[in-house]
């Protein structure tokens, strides 16, 4: 059983989206809520997070929402190093700032400022290694930095019980034509 995922994925910039009502968001977003609700029906207690913008912050804003049905299910945001907004512009650090908020616990894996990118591996072995399973955003014909990620699941389980569930493409075409269609 799934209690803890970690749900990752694409920045905005890696999808094209540079404004929050881009239609692409809702797609993402709904895509996001099946998955998750599917999770939550099953048990799933906690979404776990880096902090990072794009899939990650529309899945905190998806699991605000899925708590009218399941007010147990919480999110956790665990950031490779302190500070990590720092350098991002002021809208980005406003949307960051909102998903740490509203979290139900924020830490940091390294406990200070950025060194160098060996932060942001430690901190995908450490949520891999704290989870139960992992909600990737990706699809492997548009490579990005996703890949990492993937990468590192693919090789924790080979030696431990983990689930991957991606949403690729096609699951976001399909989604896109219900949406069009009026099915949600």
């Amino acid at each position: 059983m799934i209690k803890t995922i970690y749900v990752t994925g694409y920045r905005p910039h890696e999808l094209g989206i540079f404004n929050d009502q881009h239609p692409g968001v809702a797609i993402i977003k709904k895509a996001l809520e099946e998955k998750l609700r599917n999770l939550a029906d099953d048990g799933l207690e906690w979404v776990v997070v880096s902090g990072q913008l794009g899939v990650e912050l529309w899945a905190t804003e998806t699991v605000l929402l899925l708590q009218a049905d399941y007010p147990d299910l919480k999110y956790s945001v665990i950031t490779p190093f302190l500070e990590q907004e720092k350098n991002w512009n002021e809208h980005k650090q406003e949307q960051y700032m909102g998903m740490i908020a509203q979290a139900n616990f924020v830490t940091s894996v390294t406990k200070r400022p950025y060194e160098a990118p060996w932060q942001f591996i430690e901190k995908d072995k450490f949520i891999i290694n704290n989870t139960d399973g992992m909600l990737l955003v990706y699809d492997e014909e548009n490579e990005a930095s996703p890949k990492y990620v993937l990468n590192l699941a693919k090789k924790f389980m080979e030696q431990h019980a983990y689930e991957l569930f991606t949403i690729n493409a096609y699951d976001l075409q399909v989604i896109a034509e219900e949406i069009q269609r009026g099915d949600w």
